[in-house]
């Protein structure tokens, strides 16, 4: 029902309400019944059972779930059947730490998982108030929550606004209803029918939900409840969104589903093959055959899944929502840190986020100069500068300030952290602001009674017919009305102006004026007139607003916005050279927001086309398609046409990041790839829909929060390519063991491992993953902010990595097996020629791991650079040597002591490849750099 558009008597009727009696108790209770409580819809939340369970599904956990079952089956034949112990006992230990592993892992998942969005019920919480209710022929204070359609309302300043409501009676009512239209400024109420095509933001007659009223008071009558306010539909939108999957999340999961199929092809066929040798060369299969088949099919299952990944991958992004806090900025969602640095539009509200929602005058003319005023915010420090570059005199303004002040009833005052917060209406506040920067202030000129003695004498306030203030005051025995309003309104009533000191007809300073007014209009400044006029004593006693307001003598005019923040400019001009586009998304008219576009280099052209609600609401799906990717501003636009906005882009495969602050903001926020609040001014609404929350308001941070989630994945990149390259090696090790050695080799059999499954999960768990854990601490290897983000279609293994993948793991698995060979000819133990060919896997990845942490060479960074990787590598070679050592991991993981010969030719051994390769490359870089930069002088020449 569109409210706004009908008459109030009908409204009435249709309501079955009374404006002078209300409803009544049982009307009430009815009412109650049938629209519900004056309450949000909460989304229903999934068990904690189902959650948990849901983590058990993933790819990688699956397959190592059929390693869990294979170890308990062999440790159950060994047990109950072959007798022995010792084997049975290795399985079990398997078992364990494999289902430890997966605990871990599914821990991990379903604690993330369990700290899912709140936003309903921040929203939900926002409600806990009362309201001045007609009831039963008496005025009563009813709870929010039982606020029905029909109710007849009674609104002051400094009261929420509960429910929708058309406004029967309002008296000078101003409304902030910032939070759903991105509307700086407080918006004047009236009782004015509206036309049907009405936007949100334009419709007057009309208050509400989540609300406040900044000035005066009003009555209503309430004509919507809950979910059906505009409130409510917000939270319908973020009901109807579902969460985003990250890049990094879709990347990891795709990559998972992949290994599960290889792993899962790798082991069926290993142990189809191995039952086929056995037939071919015994004739039959025998139990202990089984027995040696299951334990390299548990050993390449867990060799063949990066089962470190999701913890190392969550520590990883640990590290950099750390990096992300220490520039003020809080990441709720951990895979979200990755995120920002695949973005490749960032679309911010206005108000608030690029701006500090702060109104305030910018510039002002004055005794027929124009002055350029400094300062941020509500504090009142600033200087005064003249346009022409001549010095400022104070006189000059002196008396502009003096009534701007006085014909005001706004202030200012420092809370206890001695921040300064404004009470009254916005557009008088930025005139105290302004006058206190030069000391003036209301209190002290009427406090004065030495060589002034200031009264107010009559008071006639604004109103949205006369659009104008007028206050009369007694100065030293003369009398003045002092009259400020919009420029439109008080020129036909202005027969003087004070120019240089001089007060001059208004023709003669017309002229000046007029282009004062169209340079403040063409910088999207709303500007207010400022006058005076003297009268007499009896026209200030008795007089009519209309009587006073004429004949008035100019003093200047003011230029109000809501100013950009100073720092957004220049992040805006690092995003964009890091191939990111911003794209301002506002409730605000179009001319402001295109001249705040503007100032900030989100636009480059006045002629920079802007989109607005309506024209969205005219355009099909793919207009807006064809316009989207190149369109920067979006103004008067509702919270439907935001998400919209950011549904399109994500259409067109751009990752899309949604800044805001206020109510209206959350459902987009929540759609978007990555959803970014501000934590200072932001609604709580806002902050739980959001993914990251800035701590200090500042754009900035969003910048510095994109470089380090490039850095972040940059070193994302890394760890992976270091954990599947040392699992492409343990695969192969085992694959080239289970095919080539058909016969028995001194005290290895053809079905002996190359590695135990304890050795694999060992390497994976300790000498592979605490290495990676390290690498989350790089910088960037480059500078970063000068690349194009990455594209978040393509798979982790695009651009060669998995050639380097393979190449890199196909020669440390052949010499992992080669060294297993080689112990074996030697005539060494299993336990020997095993733990041979772990420490060669060991020792070669921890070699390895200093050529994965650039995407150049290992010789292209300093190796000593991360201290934490120094003492990563430190502690996993030591450890590792050590269980050759101890007895214990004897037993349990098979290895055996060797040599100290043989322990230093192992380490010196494992790194030759590496260092071949390495070399290798950078040989080959050098080169092609040599040749290119020959190429380019030969061009300058």
């Amino acid at each position: 029902m569109k409210w706004y558009s009908l008459e109030s008597p009908d409204i009435l009727e249709k309501l079955g309400t009374s404006r002078i009696h209300g409803l009544n108790d049982e009307q009430a209770r009815q009412r109650i019944e049938k629209y519900g409580l004056n309450e949000l819809a909460k989304e229903e939340r999934e068990p904690a059972w189902k959650m948990l369970l849901k983590s058990f599904k993933e790819p990688l956990i699956v397959i190592l779930l059929i390693a869990i079952s294979l170890a308990l089956a062999s440790a159950a034949y060994d047990f109950f059947i072959s007798g022995d112990q010792g084997h049975a006992m290795a399985s079990v230990y398997e078992a364990v730490a494999i289902v430890l592993i997966v605990i871990i892992n599914s821990g991990l998942t379903f604690h993330q998982t369990r700290s899912a969005q709140k936003s309903l019920d921040a929203l939900s919480d926002m409600r806990q108030h009362h309201m001045k209710v007609l009831r039963n022929d008496n005025w009563i204070s009813v709870s929010a929550s039982h606020l029905v359609p029909g109710d007849i309302v009674n609104v002051k300043s400094g009261d929420f606004i509960e429910g929708d409501l058309r406004w029967l009676k309002t008296a000078e009512l101003q409304i902030d209803e910032s939070h759903l239209t991105g509307e700086s400024d407080a918006i004047q109420k009236t009782t004015d029918v509206m036309p049907e095509d009405t936007e949100l933001g334009d419709r007057t007659d009309m208050g509400y939900s989540g609300s406040m009223v900044v000035n005066g008071n009003g009555i209503g009558v309430v004509v919507a409840t809950g979910m059906a306010t505009e409130l409510g539909k917000i939270s319908g939108l973020m009901q109807s969104v579902d969460n985003q999957k990250t890049p990094i999340e879709k990347s990891v999961h795709g990559l998972s589903k992949k290994l599960m199929i290889i792993a899962a092809v790798i082991i069926a066929i290993t142990i189809g093959y191995d039952l086929v040798k056995q037939l071919i060369q015994v004739g039959s299969i025998s139990m202990d055959s089984i027995g040696g088949i299951s334990a390299t099919a548990i050993a390449i299952a867990v060799a063949s899944i990066p089962d470190a990944m999701p913890v190392v991958l969550s520590i990883v992004l640990t590290i950099g929502a750390k990096m992300m806090a220490s520039q003020k900025g809080l990441v709720k969602s951990l895979s979200s840190v990755e995120t920002l640095g695949s973005t490749t539009y960032i679309a911010s509200d206005k108000t608030g986020t690029l701006t500090k929602n702060e109104m305030a005058v910018t510039r002002f003319l004055a005794n027929g100069k124009v002055y350029n005023v400094e300062g941020n915010g509500y504090t009142p420090i600033g200087e005064f500068i003249r346009e022409d570059g001549q010095p400022t005199d104070s006189r000059d303004y002196q008396r502009f300030l003096e009534v701007a002040v006085l014909n005001n009833e706004a202030e200012i005052k420092p809370d206890d952290k001695q921040n300064w917060r404004p009470f009254g209406n916005p557009t008088d506040v930025s005139l105290v602001v302004l006058a206190a920067k030069e000391h003036i202030q209301r209190a002290d000129l009427l406090a004065d009674k030495g060589e002034r003695d200031i009264d107010i004498v009559r008071i006639f306030p604004f109103d949205s017919t006369r659009k104008m203030m007028t206050v009369v005051i007694k100065e030293n025995g003369r009398y003045y009305s002092l009259t400020k309003g919009a420029p439109d309104v008080i020129k036909p009533l202005t027969k003087f102006a004070l120019i240089h000191g001089q007060q001059v007809v208004i023709d003669l300073a017309a002229e000046n004026i007029e282009e004062a007014m169209l340079t403040f209009a063409n910088d999207a400044l709303r500007t207010i007139s400022i006058t005076q006029r003297e009268i007499t004593k009896e026209e200030a006693l008795n007089a009519s607003s209309t009587d006073l307001e004429r004949d008035l003598t100019f003093l200047g005019l003011v230029g109000i916005i809501d100013p950009p923040r100073e720092e957004v400019k220049v992040a805006v001009h690092k995003l964009s050279q890091a191939a990111v586009n911003v794209v301002m998304i506002t409730g605000d008219h179009a001319m402001t927001a295109k001249a705040i576009a503007r100032q900030l280099g989100i636009i480059q052209s006045d002629d920079a086309r802007v989109i607005t609600g309506r024209d969205l609401e005219t355009m099909s799906d793919a207009q807006l398609a064809d316009a989207v990717l190149d369109t920067r501003v979006y103004a008067r636009v509702t919270p439907e046409h935001k998400q919209r906005i950011i549904k399109q882009l994500q259409e067109h495969d751009q990752v899309v990041a949604m800044t805001g602050d206020g109510i209206n903001d959350a459902p987009a926020l929540k759609a978007a790839d990555i959803g970014i609040a501000m934590g200072i001014n932001g609604t709580e609404v806002t902050k739980d829909a959001a993914d990251l929350i800035l701590l200090d308001d500042k754009f900035t941070t969003i910048e510095k929060s994109v470089e380090s989630g490039r850095t972040i994945f940059a070193n994302i990149l890394n760890f992976m390519r270091h954990e599947l390259t040392t699992n492409v090696a343990e695969v192969l090790s085992l694959l080239l063991g289970v095919f080539l050695i058909t016969s028995s080799i001194g005290n290895v059999t053809e079905v002996t491992p190359t590695l135990t499954a304890l050795m694999v999960l060992w390497v994976n768990m300790v000498s592979d993953s605490l290495p990676s854990f390290a690498l989350g601490y790089d910088e960037a290897e480059s500078d970063v902010m000068k690349q194009r983000p990455r594209d978040a279609q393509k798979s982790i293994l695009a651009d060669g990595m998995l050639r380097r993948v393979l190449f890199r793991g196909g020669v440390m698995g052949a010499m992992v097996f080669l060294a297993f060979v080689w112990a074996a000819s030697q005539g060494l133990s299993v336990a020997q020629s095993q733990t041979i060919a772990f420490l060669t896997l060991v020792f070669g990845q921890l070699w390895h791991v200093y050529d994965a942490r650039s995407v150049k060479t290992l010789f292209d960074r300093n190796p000593f650079s991360n201290s934490r990787l120094t003492l990563a590598v430190a502690f996993a070679a030591t450890s590792s040597i050590l269980v050759t050592l101890i007895p214990f991991f004897n037993n349990v993981m098979g290895t055996a002591p060797l040599s100290m010969t043989m322990y230093l030719i192992i380490i010196v051994v494992s790194a030759i490849p590496t260092f071949i390769i390495s070399g290798v490359k950078k040989m080959i870089s050098n080169k092609r750099d040599s040749g290119l930069s020959e190429s380019l002088q030969f061009d300058r020449e």
